[in-house]
């Protein structure tokens, strides 16, 4: 008997080592916000004895704000929501149904003089729920994201992600949206609250995470299905 209990500690030891030992996961890119390079563009063809050559031209007052294709913007992210919502909801009904005794020969049917046929059917039916909900977010900090394609209209379309992996699990920044290329910046940067049909998606994956969310006995008892 001895053995078999230094057997099972030993295997919870060595379970334990390799618990230990395991690496933070890592968050696998979305293929959906991915970058894009910019178009491969072709050296013109060197003319000897000539000054100026086609195709290479230095603009003086050029800025640095994104304009084609694979450049990148920077997104300042500020964004804060607040939300509150309650509701009330109170039912009543209640109805009755009497019913004479009816008569034989103008004479009620009773037993020991009580009437056995006389019927009355009443139902009352009350129902009060009360819910209140209050939400807060707010997401600060910056993302760098790249130019996917430049419209008819000269706004941009630009996506891009971010994520940091930490010693006790990961977490990701995901934007993607529709950039006014007059709303940027001379630094090349842009806010959050700018960017037309923005998609922010923050997450993370670990250990963190894993104790921010529920079991699934919790969520069982937190769903609609839960009878009580």
């Amino acid at each position: 008997m001895c053995n078999g209990v230094r057997m099972k500690a030993l295997w919870l030891l060595v379970c334990l080592a390799l618990f230990g030992c395991a690496q933070p996961q890592v968050v696998k890119r979305d293929p959906q916000f991915a970058s894009v390079r910019p178009a491969a563009i072709e050296p013109p063809p060197v003319k000897d004895g000539t000054i100026y050559r086609e195709g290479h031209s230095a603009a003086l007052f050029e800025d640095i704000k994104a304009r084609r294709v694979g450049d990148i913007i920077i997104v300042k992210l500020v964004e804060s929501t607040n939300a509150t919502k309650s509701a009330s909801t109170s039912t009543n009904k209640a109805s009755s149904i009497d019913m004479a005794d009816p008569t034989i020969f103008g004479k009620s049917i009773t037993r020991n003089g009580n009437p056995i046929l006389n019927t009355s059917i009443g139902a009352d039916n009350t129902f009060t729920g009360d819910a209140d909900s209050k939400q807060s977010n707010k997401l600060t900090g910056t993302v760098a994201v790249t130019v996917t394609d430049v419209l008819a209209n000269g706004n941009l379309m630009v996506r891009g992600e971010k994520i940091i992996t930490l010693n006790q699990g990961a977490e990701h920044v995901r934007l993607s949206g529709i950039v006014r290329s007059t709303d940027i910046a001379p630094d090349n940067s842009i806010y959050s609250s700018q960017i037309a049909d923005a998609q922010i998606i923050y997450g993370g994956e670990g250990v963190i995470a894993d104790a921010n969310s529920m079991g699934w006995l919790q969520r069982f008892l937190q769903s609609p299905w839960w009878p009580f």
